[in-house]
């Protein structure tokens, strides 16, 4: 039987497994649209980078509400994940682009003098917050 983790321990997985995060929107047909997108927290906002005017963006734009899913383990004996249910909001600043660029940047472990100084015209970060969460742990 699975168990539930911790608020610490969902903090935990999701900055120890800053790779892939699976983004789920509502598309125009009623149907989820699920696609990996890189991620990384900070406190308890999810940040997403990725190009304006795709579908997601479109999605979100229309029904803020998304989904994010994030699962590590290859067997019912060490599988562990995430359920995140919450709003999103697309972040177009220019300003606001670059600090989360930066922080991204130090997220996957660069240096002050190394943190980008731009951002890639036509980049944008969906911010989910405000989440519910569900969780399972298989690991003892």
């Amino acid at each position: 039987m699975p168990r539930k983790m911790n608020t610490l321990e969902v903090e935990k997985f999701l900055d120890s497994n800053p790779r892939w995060i699976c983004l789920s929107s509502i598309g125009p047909d009623g149907f989820p649209h699920t696609v990996p997108l890189g991620y990384f927290r900070i406190s308890s906002s999810i940040y997403l980078g990725c190009k304006d005017g795709t579908q997601k963006v479109k999605n979100i734009e229309h029904n803020p509400k998304v989904a994010l899913s994030l699962d590590s383990g290859t067997s019912m004996k060490d599988i562990k994940g995430i359920l995140l249910r919450g709003n999103a909001e697309i972040i177009r600043d220019s300003k606001q682009r670059l600090a989360l660029h930066q922080m991204a940047a130090k997220h996957r472990g660069a240096k002050n003098e190394e943190l980008p100084q731009t951002v890639s015209e036509g980049s944008v970060y969906i911010k989910v917050s405000d989440y519910q969460t569900t969780s399972w742990c298989y690991q003892s």
